[in-house]
Order: C-alpha cells, then structure tokens, then sequence
C-alpha cells in the first residue's frame, strides 16, 4: 500500500453516484434505478465516470493524494463487468495511489431486492459470493477493503423511513436487515480473507447522539443504540444492545462470524444529532432536535468538527481493543462558488479533530459533485465541480487547500 509517511491522505466516491453508463456492458439495475428521481433527475449519466475515470485519477495525481476509496457496483459484477475495476485498479496504481474498495455502497441489485433483499437472509450469503468474485479479481493490487458502507443508512433510510431505495416504511420491522447487514459484512470478511485480501474493515457512520435536556438522556441513548451501536457492538464485540436483540434473526454462530477481527475501523462521520422523548403518537422512543447554534452545510447539517473527535473517544472507551481508525468519509455541501471559503473550514475544522484524535487516515467526501441519492444533483459536496451538461471538471479552492495541506 502506497502512503506519504504512515498516514493516508484519500478522496471517497461511490460507484451509483459517478459512474453512470447505466447499460454498459450488460450492467443491472439496482434499487436506486428505480426509486422516484429528485425533480426528474437520475445517475444515468452522473459524472460519466465509467468513461472519463483516466481523467479523474489525473485529478486525485494533481491533488497529491495517496489513497482513494471508491465502491465497486454489485449489479456491473452481476452481469459479469469487472474490466472497468481492473483497468481503474492499474491507473490508481501506475499514479502512486492506493485503492481502498467498498464493496457496497447502497446499489442493491434490483433482482436480490425483488427476492426479499437485506429482510432476507439469503441476501448475506449473495454478497459473500460477490465479494468472493470481486477479490478473486483484484485482491492482488487492492490491499484495503471495506465490505459494506453505513449499513445504519441501509437499515434506517432504506427500509424503516423510506427515505432512501427501496423506499420501505417498516420502522422497527426494518431491524431484521441490520442482522443480515452485519452477516453480510462477515460472511465477506471470510470471503475476502480467503483470497488472499490483505487489510480488511468496515465504514460505519456515526453520530453523537445529544440529549436536547438531562431528562432526555434514554432518547439519545435509544437513537444511538440504532445508529451507532446495532453494528459497531456486533462487528467489534459480538453482541447487540440488549434493547435490540431479541428483534433480530440471529442463528448461534453468526455473532462468532460478524465479530471476525479486522484490520481497520472506518468511521464515516458529518455531524451530531440531538434528541429528545417523543411527543404523543410517536411510534419511535426518540424525536429529533435541530441543533441551530452551530452554523449549516448547504444541506442543512450543523457543523460540529468536534463531534468528530467526541465519537472517536466514545468508540475508544467502549472497545478496548478498536483496531486503527481511518476517518473514510468527511464532508460537506455547499451549492455554488468554487471560491469555496465555507468548505475549506468545514475541512481545516474537522482534518484537525482527526489528527488530534490519532487516526491512520482522512477521506474527503467527495472528490467531485455527484448524485446525492434522494437530493438528486442538488447538492455539491466536490473538491472538483462537475458541470453536469458538458461533463466539464473544475478544482474548487478547497481542491487547491487540500493539495496543499497534503503536501505540508
């Protein structure tokens, strides 16, 4: 693995959100093909990173970045296209950059979703086939891999709010695919490992969970238990809170699967949520509470670079022996000028709270605008801005910042 020093300076992407070429080489659909587009937008085209990925490597060589972190489309491998990984593998490496592969970013195979997906949990035992194929292609040039990516937003936005493809509204009924979510990630981790892969972890996002008054501490102890722990406990401890364990399909075994010992622990993180008791008729323990004393993205998210290192500790203090932490997604939106002045605070902020807090690397979300799943392409979170009718990449100055904070 290539790195200046120990520590890896990255740029995160994922596949439905850059690649496009929807048809290309007999690709599937995927969940997110189908889900209601966000004023008639959709990621058939999106960066047109399926066709222009040399141009885009050139642009991580420019920045000076060491590492990129990028997901591989399970419905491409599911029509048999892994040449375009292959070739996108060789360019990374011929420019001295690192490849560190998610194997799932969100893309369901609509065939697998059709079939039940992560409510069913033959869906853990697909995708260990898949990683089993992705690694048996590429685990000798890839030496990081990350099976699954923020199964929390799988489980929460996909199938308990509906927020997010598939669209399910189950809410506590959702919690069966956070078993087969964590199944899944260990099922690959074997998978992985026996073919030769050489680091292998995982990408949880997470959050401090912020009690709006000392009365509303179990509302924030509950969302967290949801968003933070249901995976982090069973990946790193074999266990599930015990509020939540009995609604979850776990056959003796799986825990001793799910907890295999990993390389690294990805922590994917954007800001706090704070909580409070729910009003009369919520169905859930918890409400939501705007945290408006900090400024906002574009997107609406509070600012709060220190609830970067805050969830750091709080990983540290409740497992002993958390192996080295990669912050593999960190990032903001804001709308419009390349001038970019917000973002590169946003960034300086939180890259600080990161090396305070020891970790082995930082992944900028995201190195060019993209489609942001339910926002469609309303929302920019690039270093680079992509001009979406011409295909026409632009550095922001937080693009020229990073470049050179990386070079020191």
């Amino acid at each position: 693995m290539t790195s200046t020093g120990d520590f890896l300076w990255g740029v995160s992407t994922s596949a439905f959100q850059i690649e496009g070429s929807f048809t290309a080489a007999g690709r599937q659909p995927s969940v997110w093909d189908a889900f209601p587009a966000f004023e008639g937008h959709d990621a058939s085209v999106a960066c047109d990173h399926y066709r222009r990925y040399r141009e885009d490597v050139g642009l991580m060589r420019s920045l000076g970045v060491n590492a990129y972190r990028f997901s591989v489309s399970w419905p491409r491998v599911l029509a048999g296209d892994l040449v375009f990984y292959d070739r996108l593998v060789d360019e990374l490496l011929e420019s001295d950059i690192a490849p560190v592969v998610t194997l799932y970013h969100w893309d369901t195979p609509l065939t697998v979703e059709e079939a039940g997906g992560w409510l069913e949990r033959d869906t853990a035992h697909r995708f260990a086939e898949y990683a089993a194929r992705v690694a048996e292609r590429l685990a000798d040039r890839v030496g990081m891999w990350i099976p699954i990516n923020e199964p929390a937003m799988v489980t929460l936005l996909g199938y308990a709010t509906g927020q997010h493809a598939p669209g399910k509204a189950l809410l506590y009924d959702a919690l069966p695919t956070a078993h087969h979510l964590n199944l899944a990630h260990g099922l690959a981790v074997q998978a992985l490992r026996a073919a030769g892969a050489r680091a292998v972890g995982t990408a949880n996002n997470h959050t401090p969970a912020w009690a709006a008054t000392p009365d509303d501490a179990p509302a924030a102890e509950a969302y967290s238990e949801l968003h933070n722990w249901l995976y982090a406990d069973a990946q790193l401890a074999g266990r599930y809170p015990d509020s939540l364990a009995d609604r979850l399909p776990i056959v003796d075994g799986d825990l001793a699967i799910v907890s295999a010992p990993l390389d690294f622990y990805g922590v994917n993180y954007y800001n706090p949520t704070r909580l409070r008791l729910p009003s009369e008729g919520n169905p859930l323990p918890f409400e939501l509470v705007d945290i408006d004393e900090y400024p906002k993205t574009g997107f609406g998210w509070p600012v709060v670079p220190s609830g970067l290192s805050e969830m750091i500790t709080l990983l540290r203090d409740r497992f002993v022996d958390l192996p080295p932490v990669y912050v593999t997604e960190s990032g903001c939106s804001y709308p419009h000028s390349l001038e970019d002045t917000e973002r590169i605070e946003y960034l300086d902020g939180h890259l600080e709270e990161a090396l305070k807090s020891d970790v082995r690397g930082y992944f900028v979300w995201s190195l060019m605008d993209n489609f942001e799943w339910d926002s469609g392409y309303s929302q920019r979170f690039g270093l680079v801005h992509v001009d979406y009718a011409t295909q026409q990449r632009t550095p922001r100055a937080s693009y020229e910042w990073y470049r050179d904070r990386i070079r020191g």
